[in-house]
């Protein structure tokens, strides 16, 4: 029996899938910087109650969550907004000036069926504006620049819908690609108590440019 170098749901990326993945992690990465965020390297591990007080229960019936040998209940990372909002609150808004402009490119883990751009281990891109006055109207038009810059075609911008995370304390906005049919959303965010932002699923994006350039990749 051949052993799998690979749990369902995750997947390893070599050779053309690799080469796209990079080029479209350092353009979002470039376009970033140029627009004055400063880059956030989450864990992956973190104190499973920072995403128990914050996230919806979607994501709470999803979440890879254990004991480690000290006792203490830990989980993998099932998005990154929540992260942020706990660092701002316990550190950066209490020694760095406002606005706090941050983006992040990290792995999370959620627990779901796994289906065509859409895995258990996967890649989230994303912006956080704290603590400053940055408008939804504004928010919406940096990510259609980013996604324009990496030259996504034929997207729709709903810029007023319900989203699944409780810490949204007003309707969000979210990006879709008809064309990947079920599993169209590539993009969406929303204010919450101490700021603004939006993530980018990078997988469902990757997949979105491939059928757009007739599977050639990005």
């Amino acid at each position: 029996m051949e052993m799998s170098f690979s749990i369902r749901g995750t997947r390893n990326l070599f050779g053309a899938e690799a080469k796209a993945f990079r080029a479209v992690a350092d353009t979002l990465r470039y376009t970033a910087i140029a627009e004055g965020y400063e880059e956030f390297v989450p864990s992956l591990l973190a104190p499973s109650e920072v995403f128990t007080d914050k996230a919806g229960p979607e994501i709470l019936g999803q979440m890879y969550v254990f004991d480690d040998l000290g006792g203490r209940e830990i989980c993998l990372i099932p998005e990154v907004t929540a992260i942020v909002q706990a660092e701002f609150k316990n550190t950066w808004s209490k020694v760095l000036p406002k606005p706090v402009k941050v983006f992040y490119l990290s792995r999370c883990y959620r627990y779901e069926r796994p289906q065509a751009g859409r895995y258990r281990e996967f890649w989230q891109f994303g912006v956080e504006n704290l603590g400053g006055r940055t408008s939804k109207e504004e928010m919406t038009q940096q990510l259609d620049l980013f996604l324009r810059t990496i030259g996504l075609e034929g997207y729709v911008l709903n810029a007023s819908i319900k989203r699944g995370l409780s810490y949204y304390v007003e309707d969000g906005f979210e990006v879709e690609v008809p064309s990947l049919g079920a599993q169209k959303q590539v993009a969406g965010g929303g204010r919450y108590d101490c700021g603004i932002g939006w993530a980018i699923g990078v997988d469902r994006l990757l997949l979105a440019l491939e059928n757009q350039n007739g599977g050639q990749g990005s």
